[in-house]
């Protein structure tokens, strides 16, 4: 059975927030110095999401990405990807991290079957950094990508999210970086979503000034060749810088959306289906699986979420953002 919205896209990818908690507090996902938790009897036990993802398999889901918060902060992370790569019809199990404990998990995240990470990575200066993340460890961070690669991760891609006037000027440093150490890089435009989504807002750069900045950093004598998704499946449009054979995306939710085209939607740690990451539309699957309903119900409940994603996000909306989402709670 295939998952098909009012609007004729295919659903095939979920997007799986396991926790809020993160050992980060990023300029552009937390306002000030909160430490957002749930309790952990509102989190979804991993037996029920295991249960869930199942459901979403028979409804054609083929593709999981792990999420936080920072996912590796959740317990048994392992026994989960273990769990979740058997499961018929799932192709492939993925991460997101913020990689200061990728070290420790690389090697058994890869024997359990996780495919591949993205890590976020918004500066090579320790300084910017740290006043990014307020108060990451770049070195660690690194350790982290080295690891990833070294036990076969691969493509291991790397976000950084390009802010005017914070990390801006370090994109040709970022191209570099990524060139010497064969990593995929995107760059992402800052996306309006709640209130610290707002307030990164002045720091807005768009694709297209990103793109004329690699150009510029690369040299005009060097091809940009546009290209298709190297793996994976986000929203990102991909370049190839000939020379060097590097892979750069850029992710312009902002200038212009891929909403025409979005194929995913994202579970929660709370258990709460999210229809558009742009877009308040939720459905609540954890009261009603706790209430004792049977798979059936659920996967009911799951085809009725999808007729009700939204045709676009509503970035353009500034009341709309200060009640979206926290990105810590969906993992982007």
């Amino acid at each position: 059975m295939a998952l098909i919205d009012s609007f004729g896209r295919s659903i095939t990818y979920l997007r799986v927030s396991v926790t809020d908690r993160c050992n980060m507090r990023c300029l552009y996902c937390r306002v000030g110095d909160e430490r957002l938790s749930v309790e952990s009897r509102e989190l979804l036990t991993l037996e029920e999401l295991t249960r869930l993802i199942r459901i979403f398999s028979l409804l054609g889901i083929e593709k999981i990405r792990i999420t936080g918060g920072e996912p590796l902060l959740r317990k048994n992370l392992v026994g989960l990807v273990q769990d979740l790569t058997v499961i018929p019809g799932i192709r492939e199990v993925s991460l997101s991290t913020n990689a200061l404990l990728l070290e420790r998990f690389a090697d058994s995240l890869k024997q359990a079957g996780l495919r591949r990470v993205n890590v976020s990575l918004d500066s090579l200066n320790a300084d910017t950094f740290a006043k990014v993340t307020r108060g990451g460890r770049l070195e660690v961070v690194l350790q982290g990508i080295h690891a990833a690669v070294v036990a076969g991760l691969n493509p291991v891609k790397v976000n950084m999210v390009v802010m005017r006037g914070v990390n801006d000027e370090e994109i040709p440093a970022m191209v570099a970086f990524a060139r010497g150490h064969g990593l995929v890089l995107r760059f992402i435009e800052t996306m309006p979503i709640g209130e610290a989504g707002l307030r990164m807002d002045q720091c807005y750069m768009s694709a297209a000034e990103i793109l004329d900045r690699v150009q510029a950093s690369i040299g005009e004598d060097h091809v940009l060749k546009t290209g298709n998704q190297p793996v994976g499946n986000g929203p990102a449009n991909y370049f190839y810088y000939m020379e060097s054979g590097t892979t750069i995306g850029i992710i312009s939710a902002k200038s212009r959306n891929f909403c025409e085209t979005c194929n995913r939607m994202r579970l929660t740690s709370r258990g709460e289906l999210v229809f558009c990451l742009g877009n308040m539309g939720r459905m609540d699957l954890k009261g009603p699986m706790r209430s004792g309903v049977d798979d059936d119900y659920l996967r009911r409940m799951v085809v009725q979420a999808v007729q009700q994603k939204p045709q676009g996000h509503m970035f353009q909306d500034e009341d709309n953002h200060r009640a979206l989402h926290v990105m810590s709670g969906l993992g982007g």
